[in-house]
């Protein structure tokens, strides 16, 4: 990426090494207990290692002394290691370092014998996430566009992001991402039987204060709807809810969108969206709405997520 060509950055990466040792055994997780029944509250930052907002509500939580009110609140740094290779000049490079951390949830590769900075963290993280009635993780995107919820298409997830209602955005997804498997869908909170809300935040572009100020506040709802803090209140506006039809994983270094997309644009039913060397991506339906197009073509990592509007 050519400097020139550099988003600024009006939030800066700080030194994570004052908050390393945590009170779990696990290298940057905190736990805090109110002593009074609750439910454990998880509030997980930097899975992917250049989406600063989480990083800067985890440190809010920290650096303000944050404590609940009732049950279990657990702070967590993921993808440290990304984190601390990042680099202004190529912003997006530190995403990952070898695998996306937000696709390697599944017991087939934790459990595997395939080794990795992520796959390593995600196995000493396994424990942290399994414990968590609720989990919160916090999430940004490459392209400057409204903020979204993403969530896997049960009852009560839906019912967390309506009733906290900011974002105002859902992205549902009835039968997972279709890329691999996340944060929140791992183990139980995958299951329709268990009682658990996972949600990923995606609070806007990567480097943008605005975004960094919508985590910590998003952050701070997720723990009054659960009760862990109390006075917010937030009053939903009018929301808009699309449900994930396709991930398009790229397979050629030849895949090109039709004409430029930042994400939310609608094409008609058929219409053309990319090609991928011979193959055509069309819309899968009327209002076909395309969220988080590729950047640029890296083979193995998704191209776009093709969505179908709901009823709000």
């Amino acid at each position: 990426m050519d400097i020139s060509d550099t988003p600024p950055i009006e939030v800066q990466p700080r030194d994570l090494e004052p908050y390393r040792r945590g009170n779990v055994g696990i290298d940057y997780v905190h736990r805090f207990e109110s002593g009074k029944p609750g439910p454990h509250v998880l509030i997980n930052a930097l899975t992917h290692g250049n989406e600063f907002c989480g990083m800067v509500a985890a440190t809010h939580l920290l650096d303000q002394g944050v404590r609940p009110a009732i049950g279990t609140l657990t702070v967590s740094f993921a993808n440290v290691a990304a984190y601390q290779s990042f680099d202004p000049t190529k912003p997006f490079e530190s995403r990952q370092l070898v695998h996306n951390l937000n696709r390697i949830w599944s017991a087939a590769q934790l459990d595997g014998a395939e080794r990795s900075p992520e796959l390593d963290r995600a196995r000493a993280l396994r424990p942290v996430v399994a414990a968590a009635d609720h989990i919160l993780d916090l999430h940004s995107t490459s392209q400057d566009v409204e903020p979204f919820w993403v969530y896997p298409e049960f009852a009560r997830n839906a019912q967390a992001a309506l009733a906290i209602g900011r974002p105002s955005t859902h992205l549902v997804m009835p039968q997972g991402l279709g890329s691999g498997t996340p944060v929140i869908q791992h183990g139980l909170h995958g299951t329709a039987g268990h009682h658990g809300v996972a949600l990923v935040a995606e609070c806007g572009q990567h480097f943008r204060q605005a975004t960094a100020e919508r985590a910590v506040a998003v952050t701070l709802d997720f723990l009054g709807l659960f009760g862990l803090l109390s006075g917010r209140e937030p009053a939903p506006p009018p929301q808009r809810r699309f449900k994930l039809l396709q991930t398009w994983v790229i397979k050629t270094p030849e895949f090109r969108f039709t004409r430029p997309l930042i994400g939310f644009e609608r094409f008609a039913e058929g219409e053309l969206i990319a090609t991928d060397g011979e193959q055509e991506i069309r819309a899968l339906c009327a209002d076909c709405t395309v969220f988080m197009p590729a950047r640029k073509p890296i083979v193995g990592r998704e191209g776009v997520y093709l969505t179908q509007p709901l009823a709000a």
